[in-house]
């Protein structure tokens, strides 16, 4: 399964990072690409991780 989401507040290629941390460490996701000049983030996962799960994890690392 594959979500793309928006992230907000995103500066550098530190930012990306973070966001990919935190995104990858919710259950079941195989692979996170954050992309900074998009702002978007593709979360593909083995299982259907709940668009709640996805912002609080956002959201705790910093970003909207």
């Amino acid at each position: 399964m594959k979500k793309k989401v928006l992230v907000e507040g995103m500066s550098c290629e530190h930012c990306v990072r973070h966001v990919k941390m935190a995104l990858s460490e919710l259950g079941g996701v195989n692979n996170v690409d954050v992309n900074l000049a998009s702002k978007t983030a593709i979360i593909e996962s083995s299982n259907d991780v709940s668009d709640g799960s996805i912002k609080l994890a956002v959201e705790g690392a910093g970003y909207e």
